[in-house]
């Protein structure tokens, strides 16, 4: 992440998005520029990378179904946001405190659920394949749903608590990403940043009262 090197940083995010000369520019982060190639969009650089990866299936159809599943995840992880931000991403949340309260109730009580649901649904079509998302392998929307999982018990606790035990594939998933060597190294290493009230999951305890 580029963005955290003391020698680029942020103005050099903003100075490369910015750029006059780009032909395609990204309209904000994340991108990727791999060679001459730039990608912006989180499902389509994860789209880009995964092939490459040995993290999705070859046949096109296998593909643009694993494509779906995270473009559901990103509707999933926009809505998350709007339970602190619900007005505009200008304001303090401290300003729309009690319309983010609105928010996380349906959210909490509805979307979250329906979420969950849905994907316990499609883990338990692929049974036979095993503890995956889709076949019998890893792909990009399990480690997609890992970060989902992780990150919605980090803001929503108490909801958590009461939802996982109906979505045991869910817990199952999680469970197998986390201790897969490499994303184990991961979480222990200082490139993990710890959740916290300046992203996209943030725990505010009075967004789950009631």
């Amino acid at each position: 992440d580029v963005a955290r090197d003391p020698n680029f940083g942020r103005p050099g995010i903003m100075k490369f998005l910015e750029d006059p000369s780009l032909e395609h520019p990204p309209f904000a982060r994340p991108f990727l520029k791999a060679g001459k190639v730039l990608i912006s969009q989180t499902a389509n650089i994860l789209q880009f990378l995964a092939p490459r990866l040995g993290l999705v299936p070859k046949s096109e159809a296998s593909r643009l179904w694993v494509h779906q599943l995270q473009l559901t995840i990103a509707d999933w992880l926009y809505e998350t946001g709007q339970t602190h931000h619900p007005i505009a991403n200008v304001l303090y949340y401290e300003q729309q405190m009690d319309e983010s309260k609105k928010r996380a109730a349906h959210f909490t009580s509805m979307r979250i659920p329906k979420f969950l649901g849905y994907f316990e649904r499609i883990l338990k079509l692929n049974a036979k394949g095993g503890d995956f998302i889709f076949g019998k392998k890893v792909c990009y929307v399990d480690l997609s749903l890992f970060q989902m999982i992780k990150g919605t018990r980090y803001a929503f606790p108490k909801t958590m608590a009461r939802l996982e035990p109906q979505h045991p594939r869910m817990v199952t998933l999680h469970d197998r990403v986390m201790a897969r060597p490499r994303i184990a190294a991961y979480l222990s290493s200082p490139r993990r940043l710890a959740f916290n009230e300046q992203g996209i999951f943030r725990h505010y305890p009075e967004l789950e009262e009631g």
